[in-house]
């Protein structure tokens, strides 16, 4: 219920820190690729079709998380089992920033370049998390974070 959801939002914050670096690098937006149809299914098979073997971190009724790496690099795949549960878990994830390819009950969390990759192979709609940074480090864009919260 609850717990779950608070416990996967917390996992995928402290899993997309770790990835990302916090939010590093440039983010390539040159070519417009061609999008394919938007991929479903279960966490192995969107896994299948990008070449990943699932490292399952959350394995529970409302939701299913992985983290998996390909040529194109290291990214959180998540399945929700509804689509308001996936609303929700975004609205949460998504101050802390990142990257998000969003399917229809599933979610890829990773850097610009990889999330842009991954389209090209599961379709989906791209959403940018905003970051939300406490105190002044100077603007350097690479804050350290603790992983810890209220």
């Amino acid at each position: 219920m609850g717990r779950t959801r608070e416990r996967f939002a917390a996992g995928a914050a402290v899993a997309l820190l770790t990835l990302t670096g916090c939010g590093a690098g440039s983010d390539g937006n040159g070519a417009t690729a061609t999008v394919p149809r938007m991929a479903t299914g279960s966490l192995e098979h969107l896994a299948g079709e990008v070449g990943c073997a699932p490292d399952i971190q959350t394995d529970a009724d409302e939701i299913r998380q992985a983290i998996c790496g390909n040529e194109d690099g290291r990214f959180v795949l998540a399945t929700c089992a509804t689509d308001r549960g996936q609303r929700e878990w975004l609205n949460e994830a998504k101050d802390y920033g990142g990257f998000y390819l969003v399917g229809r009950k599933w979610v890829a969390v990773g850097a610009s370049k990889v999330v842009t990759a991954l389209r090209g192979r599961l379709g989906g709609t791209m959403e940018e998390g905003t970051s939300h940074h406490s105190g002044s480090s100077g603007g350097g864009g690479h804050e350290a974070h603790s992983g810890t919260g209220g």
